[in-house]
C-alpha cells in the first residue's frame, strides 16, 4: 500500500461497517440475515443456506482470487442485492449491538476541522444512517455514497470514479480507508488513491498521528 503523504491529502474516504466500528455480534447478525435471505430463496433451512453462502463465496473468491462480498454471493445463488438489501434493513438491529466510542468520536471530530470526510459503503442508504446516528457521528460527513445509489457494490470501478467526480478530488488526493483490502482498498489503490488499512479501533486511531504534516 502506498504510504501516507499528507501534504498531498485533500479529503478521506471511509468504509463503514469493519472500520468506523467494530463488533462481531453485528456482523453475526448480517451473516445471519443474509442466510435467512437465501433461505427463503431457496426454500431451504438457515443452515444449510449459511453453507450454501460460505461454499459460493469460497468457490467465487478462488475463481477471482479476490475475497467476495455477500452482494456477489447473493447475485450467484439468483438473488436480487436489491431485495437483499431490503431484507437487511427491515432485519437488521444495529440498536441491540451497538455501542458509541468516544475516542473514534473525537478523531473524525478533529480529522473534519482539516479535511471533509465521506463514507463509500456497501451498506444502504437507510442502515447506513441508522449507524452513523447511533455511532454518534451525524454531521461529520460531506456525503454518504451507498448501494442503493446505484446497486454496484464495491469494488466497481464505475463507482469508484463517480465518487472521486463528486467529491472534486484527483485519485492522489483522496485517502481511502477500510478494513478489506480486497474490496475497500484495491481499486483505490491501482487508481493512485493512497489507502490504509484499519481492522481495529488501534489502527484507526493511528490515523491522526499519520496524517500529522
Amino acid at each position: 500500500m502506498k504510504a501516507l503523504s499528507s501534504p498531498h491529502i485533500r479529503g478521506i474516504v471511509f468504509d463503514l461497517d469493519g472500520t468506523l466500528y467494530f463488533c462481531e455480534t453485528f456482523a453475526g447478525s448480517i451473516q445471519d440475515a443474509a442466510s435467512g435471505f437465501i433461505a427463503d430463496l431457496k426454500g431451504i433451512g438457515q443452515p444449510e443456506a449459511a453453507l450454501l453462502i460460505a461454499a459460493t463465496r469460497l468457490r467465487l473468491s478462488e475463481k477471482s482470487g479476490i475475497v467476495q462480498t455477500l452482494s456477489e454471493v447473493c447475485r450467484e445463488l439468483g438473488g436480487s442485492i436489491r431485495e437483499l438489501h431490503g431484507f437487511f434493513a427491515a432485519n437488521l438491529r444495529p440498536e441491540t449491538h451497538l455501542v458509541r466510542d468516544a475516542r473514534v468520536i473525537l478523531l473524525l471530530k478533529q480529522l473534519s476541522e482539516h479535511y471533509p470526510l465521506y463514507i463509500y459503503t456497501n451498506n444502504n442508504h437507510a442502515l447506513t444512517t441508522r449507524i452513523v446516528d447511533l455511532l454518534g457521528l451525524d454531521g461529520l460527513f460531506r456525503r454518504n455514497f451507498v448501494i442503493d445509489d446505484n446497486w454496484r457494490p464495491k469494488p466497481d470501478e464505475e463507482m469508484l470514479l463517480r465518487v472521486l467526480s463528486e467529491i472534486a478530488l484527483s485519485p492522489a488526493e483522496a485517502l481511502f480507508v477500510g478494513d478489506r483490502y480486497d474490496v475497500d482498498l484495491r481499486l483505490p489503490e491501482q487508481l493512485g488513491c493512497p489507502v490504509y488499512l484499519s481492522r481495529n479501533v488501534e489502527q484507526l486511531l493511528r490515523l491522526e498521528e499519520l496524517l500529522t504534516p
